[in-house]
């Protein structure tokens, strides 16, 4: 093998990592965080927020209100990142920052809306 096929093929594989890489977040790009929040997180939290799904009611799902009050911004936040439990998945591999930060947004705004 050459000394080109070995450059190329080295290229090509440095191309492949930095393509997959910036692809783990692109699956939300350009969603906003209602879609975010309503493709992820209102399974089990509600759309309004107030955990009344079914398996919300299963996993004990308090409502936003409650949660909000117990939990501020930079909680919320690790726990969306991060996970909780073995019942919820952090996101951190799927979101961006940015994302998770109008997430807890958006999902703190839905208290004031009851």
């Amino acid at each position: 093998m050459g000394q080109r096929a070995v450059t190329l093929i080295g290229s090509i594989a440095v191309l492949s990592v930095v393509i997959a890489a910036t692809m783990i977040p692109a699956r939300a790009q350009g969603k906003s965080a209602a879609d975010i929040y309503g493709d992820k997180c209102a399974v089990c939290h509600g759309a309004d927020g107030a955990g009344k799904t079914a398996r919300g009611k299963k996993l004990k799902v308090e409502d936003v209100r409650d949660t909000s009050k117990k939990f501020n911004v930079a909680q919320m936040t690790d726990v969306v990142t991060k996970g909780k439990g073995e019942n919820m998945d952090g996101f951190a591999k799927d979101l961006t920052p940015a994302q998770i930060s109008a997430v807890v947004d958006y999902y703190r705004g839905l208290a004031a809306k009851k």
